[in-house]
């Protein structure tokens, strides 16, 4: 039996998944889980990486106890966040989580440079506060110390192959998310470094997914008992999770669903006109130069905090912290009381900034429903429908974006990750987009790591191969509209 790893690390939690084929059939097998928790440094809410890398470790122990070998392996991660390494290889800057506010206001001091009207049409890349261009030049003026030390970039996933390899690889899709990347050349763009001061020195050749980065270290390899080839997975998990969706033809909607909500479609050209700059919509670079125009919608994001602020989370100075709760909501408890609601018509626009990292979640959606004089949620079942079906009219909302700005009609729409498991969510959204949902697989983006290598290895001859064999893997359920 041959197996690969996908090691997909999310916002809250990472997962290691064994994939291998039986007669043709993907399957997959969890071995390891483990929480992400951000921690405090320096002043701002950073990413535990010396945490991770343990847990990364005692994953591949885990197929080792199980007996089952990867023959290959690749990580994915979120996208924008990023860590400065010296000439010896050494972090010199802290990993800063992109919801760490310390990006307010850089967008501003960007337009100073280069006008973003300018960036993007360069880069396709929609504005979002936390950009890893925004974090870069908050460096250059906080701390231009870290850049002057820095010989190498490396985003998340990046950091960790130079762990388990000891060589540096800055891959495609995830280096696309920076607006750094010119999206006609599809290579870094020295001219926007340069208008913004920043050193071209520091960005290494892009490589797509597929590539080989290496083997384990002797490091590794002794801590974990086995050796390992590292292939370039799409190190953006969404770039992983748009592989795995089993689309039925190019009319479909792609939406992968989790902490965010990323939907859109594939594209073989840019798209990066004023009224699509306007719209806030992205051009991610994807598997083999395809482009994933999305837009990113707030998400399960919103949920997950209303369920932790329920079960005792407590926000003190932008930390979360644990107080006793009367009652611990399971996500299936906090589904059926929007259920029981759903006559309550109130909704809040999800994509409004106050939802990105409130105190609280829960009073965010009550003030944004009485400043808009609609009746204020006053039970925690008002309290989800109104986010409910807040959530589903910005897909709907989104669709008819995405149709107007790439003239097409589109006709299904294809849920991927652990949102598609959201039954509700996926009836609300038919209903509002008037388009049949067809939900699953859940692990998409474990999945379309595992693609990218199944590929490379030659067990697939292409995606359209690989997507051929999803249909007939995984239990995919439609909703009618």
């Amino acid at each position: 039996m041959i197996y690969h790893l996908a090691i997909d690390i999310g916002a809250s939690s990472g997962r290691h998944i064994l994939g291998h084929l039986e007669d043709g059939r993907m399957v997959l097998e969890e071995v390891y889980r483990f929480d992400n928790v951000q921690i405090h440094k320096n002043g701002h809410d950073c990413w535990d990486l010396d945490a991770l890398w343990q847990h990364i470790l005692a994953g591949l122990r885990a197929c080792k106890a199980a007996g089952k070998l990867p023959q290959t392996m690749g990580i994915d991660t979120w996208a924008v966040d990023f860590v400065l390494l010296d000439a010896e290889g050494k972090p010199v800057c802290d990993a800063v989580a992109y919801r760490d506010k310390r990006t307010q206001g850089m967008d501003k001091a960007a337009e100073e440079k280069l006008p973003f009207a300018q960036l993007y049409a360069r880069t396709g890349i929609q504005k979002q506060p936390f950009n890893t261009v925004y974090q870069l030049l908050w460096l250059q003026r906080e701390h231009p110390e870290q850049l002057a030390a820095a010989r190498h970039f490396v985003m998340i996933p990046e950091y960790f192959h130079y762990l388990l390899t000891g060589r540096i690889q800055n891959e495609y899709t995830n280096a696309t998310s920076t607006a750094l990347v010119n999206a006609h050349t599809k290579d870094w763009d020295g001219e926007i470094l340069a208008s913004l001061g920043l050193p071209r020195t520091i960005f290494g050749a892009l490589h797509l997914p597929g590539a080989r980065v290496g083997g384990f270290t002797d490091a590794v390899r002794k801590a974990v008992g086995f050796d390992c080839t590292v292939l370039l997975p799409a190190t953006h998990d969404t770039g992983s999770a748009f592989l795995a969706v089993p689309a039925r033809d190019e009319n479909a909607v792609y939406l992968s669903s989790g902490t965010w909500s990323l939907l859109g479609t594939e594209n073989t050209e840019p798209i990066t006109s004023e009224a699509s700059m306007r719209a806030n919509f992205t051009n991610e670079g994807g598997y083999e130069y395809r482009y994933r125009y999305l837009k990113n919608i707030m998400g399960l994001w919103m949920i997950q905090s209303i369920r932790r602020e329920l079960n005792g989370a407590v926000y003190v100075a932008g930390r979360e912290t644990r107080a006793a709760a009367e009652k611990q909501w399971s996500y299936a408890e906090l589904e059926a009381e929007a259920r029981r609601c759903a006559e309550f018509a109130s909704r809040v626009e999800v994509d409004d900034a106050r939802f990105l990292a409130p105190g609280s979640m829960i009073q965010a959606v009550k003030d944004f429903c009485a400043e808009t004089k609609q009746p204020v949620p006053q039970t925690v079942g008002e309290v989800m429908q109104c986010v409910y079906a807040s959530l589903a009219a910005g897909y709907a909302a989104a669709i008819g974006e995405l149709s107007g700005l790439t003239g097409k009609q589109y006709a299904s729409v294809n849920i991927v990750g652990g949102g598609s498991k959201d039954g509700y969510l996926n009836e609300l959204t038919a209903r509002e987009t008037g388009l049949p949902v067809f939900a699953g697989p859940t692990e998409g983006t474990a999945l379309g790591n595992l693609i990218a290598q199944w590929i490379a290895s030659g067990e697939f001859t292409d995606l359209a191969s690989a997507r051929a064999a999803i249909k007939n893997s995984f239990t995919i359920k439609e909703v009618a509209p």
